[in-house]
């Protein structure tokens, strides 16, 4: 199984060099990296560049102007000719060198899709875990009032991309759930879970970043929710949190 892994940057000169390395050690080879670069001037397309002769042809990447994060994340998957692709964050890196490995061979001939867990540090210790987001007691069903899987987590067969569409970017923070909701809501494609984790996480990313984005990606859940015919409403939306804090899958630690 071949394995595209899409990470999207725009000065991302200060982290990018974690992300791109815990690719390169990863135990599983058949691994496709690819770079889609939003034109940083702070020299992240200098950083990538360095890192090709260590990829031995296994990294593709560009640099040019796009029309935010989903955008990019397309570029990348239509550049993408593994059987499965996952995203990984410029800011992120991948938690463990045999990840991959693990997923690849976890990976069910019947799924469209794999998922696990993330955790989240702050950017002045990476080694200690703040927040654990557990994809354990995810559901299709529980879409419905705002839960995903941890987007970080998911790596989705590619053929999957060329049947149903790709990242709806006129949505500035929540394509990711109108993804995974059409996925397996409108389409119902299996998907399966697996007790790892996936990916470290900086603290601060787009959906998480303040009380303000967390609004707009619940207003982007109803509407991608209203686009897949998902029955839902802006009460049930706002159940995420108190649910999270309920069943332990959101741990500070």
């Amino acid at each position: 199984m071949k394995v595209s892994i899409i990470t999207v940057a725009c000065n991302s000169a200060s982290t990018i060099a974690d992300s791109m390395s815990s690719v390169l050690r990863q135990t599983y080879k058949d691994i496709e990296y690819i770079v889609v670069d939003g034109l940083s001037s702070d020299g992240t397309a200098d950083i990538i560049k360095s890192f090709e002769p260590q990829f031995a042809g296994r990294l593709k990447w560009i640099s040019e102007k796009d029309k935010g994060i989903y955008d990019a994340m397309n570029k990348g998957v239509r550049m993408a000719t593994g059987d499965v692709v996952g995203i990984l964050n410029s800011d992120d890196f991948l938690t463990d060198d045999t990840v991959i490995e693990q997923m690849v061979q976890q990976f069910p001939d019947e799924a469209g899709a794999i998922y696990g867990d993330v955790h989240f540090v702050k950017a002045d210790n990476l080694s200690r875990c703040v927040r654990y987001y557990s994809g354990r007691i995810f559901r299709p069903w529980l879409m419905r009032l705002g839960f995903l899987p941890p987007h970080p987590s998911l790596y989705v067969r590619r053929q999957l991309f060329e049947q149903y569409g790709l990242y709806d970017a006129s949505l500035r923070i929540s394509a990711d759930y109108e993804l995974i909701a059409r996925l397996c809501l409108k389409h119902h494609v299996p998907m399966k879970y697996l007790h790892i984790d996936f990916v470290t996480m900086r603290l601060g990313g787009a959906s998480t970043r303040n009380w303000n984005s967390r609004l707009i990606g619940a207003k982007e859940n109803l509407i991608a929710c209203k686009k897949n015919h998902i029955t839902t409403n802006r009460f049930l939306i706002s159940l995420k949190y108190p649910i999270k804090l309920l069943s332990g899958i959101f741990i500070r630690k």
